[in-house]
């Protein structure tokens, strides 16, 4: 039974999941030299924020397939490390949506109606109602720097409360920026007009200190600023310098470049700043949603399937992978069929997307179809994190064509592979939209499902040759589940497609091949 580790406090619900396909072991703030020490022995690691998954904790961890991380970020996790050793790295990028963006927009209001200085005041036994008079955010301009889900969130929010909206996201369309009420505006347009600022974008090396010095002092002196995304987008010594000299009224932090918070001018603003302790995903139903969500993710990669969050896989978003699902089942299937059709070394991978197939996004096929074409040699060695990165390496050619014409089928997938024992293609399709089919096996027509233990013929099409191969292979108490022949025209030449309930004995291909008008066979294990 697999087994995964869970180093960090998360809900029970992701634990019952997990529990029911692995053994599970929680064993928190480990040090990193004890996690070093203990990973080897797991197939899986699920974290949150507080465990560091460096390169030395991924090289020890000889038998991961996948790390989860209970949460949007995953930059306590060496992304790069994981990748080159074909470990999935998945977060949850939706489940806790709705609580960041609350938080935002509380945040906001907090800051706008100097909510925390003013309980503070309470507390300690003064009444100064003149001190904490504030401002409205109705009808103030917010500008949204980044419209994913939860900016969007946010956006959809703020326009209820009367709040106009400005947005700076360089891959949003237009369209879809105006569908959420926003005005598509330059970075610059949007510090320069906005009331409000809320961040919602993740760090990188283009957005890290992106709120500078510089950015600030082309903001209104009124103007307040929220971060409740990532530490370090925000240069907080330079924020701190501006809101002492009043160059912007307000700022509100959930995340920092330090966590937990370092000793900084920012504690000393007074209600000039609101300041909480990396809060965003902190409600009850946000780690009921992240913990079940990345489970979910773990229990499907230990048994054998895609994760639908993975970070590490180029072309497999979220919204990608629950549409192409049944199609990369078929490509990997395909791949796997056609690559020990090819044999040994394979050279050349040709994949043509036809009929309706043809519109769909080539790249997480592609992928699919490599993880098949290699799994047959590598076995667990490679998923769908390495496929390419192997294929490379082995200095396998990946063709990549489209045929939109519709024949025998709306949609159907053509793989080529080139290797040792020559070149072999098969086309496949989906039946009702998950029952796979083989059609068509190097061009000879044929209709039937992959089965564990196939045995394939290319023969002249002669009476009797049928019955010769099911005489030698019962002599050898081999059961045959189905049989189909596929030809072009009679008495020419033809491919037999056997489904047999077990491995072909040692020694039994040979014996086939020499019997009269078989010229070739192969046996595939899916």
């Amino acid at each position: 039974m697999p087994k995964v580790l869970v180093s960090d406090p998360v809900d029970q619900a992701g634990i019952d999941i997990l529990s029911q396909v692995a053994q599970v072991d929680v064993r928190t703030s480990l040090p990193l030299e004890e996690l070093v020490k203990v990973v080897p022995d797991y197939d899986a690691l699920m974290i949150r924020s507080g465990t560091k998954v460096t390169a030395e904790v991924i090289e020890a961890g000889r038998n991961l397939k996948i790390i989860g991380r209970a949460g949007v970020g995953v930059d306590n996790v060496d992304v790069p490390a994981a990748t080159r050793r074909g470990i999935v790295v998945v977060n949850s990028p939706e489940g806790n949506t709705i609580a960041a963006a609350e938080h935002a927009l509380a945040m906001m209001l907090s800051l706008s109606r100097y909510i925390p200085s003013a309980d503070q005041s309470v507390k300690s036994g003064e009444w100064n109602r003149k001190a904490f008079t504030g401002v409205e955010v109705y009808k103030k301009t917010l500008g949204v720097v980044g419209l994913g889900k939860i900016g969007s969130h946010v956006a959809t929010v703020a326009r209820a409360m009367g709040m106009r909206l400005l947005a700076f996201d360089p891959y949003i369309s237009s369209e879809r920026a105006e569908e959420l009420g926003c005005r598509l505006v330059d970075l610059d347009l949007l510090l320069q007009e906005a009331d409000y600022i809320t961040l919602h974008i993740p760090k990188t090396p283009d957005t890290t200190h992106l709120i500078n010095a510089e950015a600030l002092a082309k903001m209104k002196p009124t103007a307040r600023i929220v971060n409740c995304a990532r530490g370090g987008i925000i240069d907080e010594a330079a924020l701190a310098t501006a809101l002492e000299q009043g160059v912007i009224a307000g700022a509100a932090l959930d995340v920092y470049e330090q966590e937990p918070l370092a000793e900084t001018g920012l504690r000393s603003l007074g209600k000039a700043a609101v300041l909480t302790p990396h809060l965003g995903a902190s409600t009850a139903e946000a780690q009921v949603n992240v913990a079940i969500d990345v489970a979910e993710q773990i229990r499907d990669v230990l048994l054998g399937l895609p994760a639908r969050s993975a970070v590490n896989i180029p072309g497999l978003r979220p919204d990608i992978l629950e549409r192409l699902r049944p199609y990369l089942q078929l490509a990997e299937t395909l791949g796997n069929f056609v690559g020990q059709l090819a044999g040994g070394r394979i050279e050349q991978l040709h994949i043509r997307l036809q009929g309706d197939l043809a519109e769909i996004d080539t790249k997480p096929i592609v992928i699919a179809a490599l993880k098949g074409l290699l799994s047959h040699a590598l076995q667990e060695r490679v998923n769908y994190v390495n496929a390419s990165l192997e294929a490379k390496e082995r200095g396998i050619h990946v063709i990549e064509t489209r045929d939109s014409e519709i024949k025998d089928y709306t949609g159907s997938l053509y793989l080529s592979a080139k290797g040792s024992l020559g070149t072999h293609s098969v086309t496949g399709v989906l039946l009702g939209g998950t029952e796979i089919r083989i059609t068509d096996m190097d061009n000879f027509p044929i209709n039937v499902p992959p089965t564990k233990y196939m045995l394939f013929t290319l023969h002249r099409d002669m009476p009797g040759i049928i019955g010769k191969i099911g005489s030698l292979l019962g002599s050898f108490n081999v059961n045959i589940a189905s049989m189909q022949v596929g030809r072009k025209i009679v008495r020419g030449d033809a491919v037999m497609v056997l489904s047999i309930d077990d491995p072909l004995p040692e020694g039994i291909l040979a014996e086939i091949t020499k019997v009269p008008g078989i010229r070739e066979a192969y046996t595939v294990a899916l």
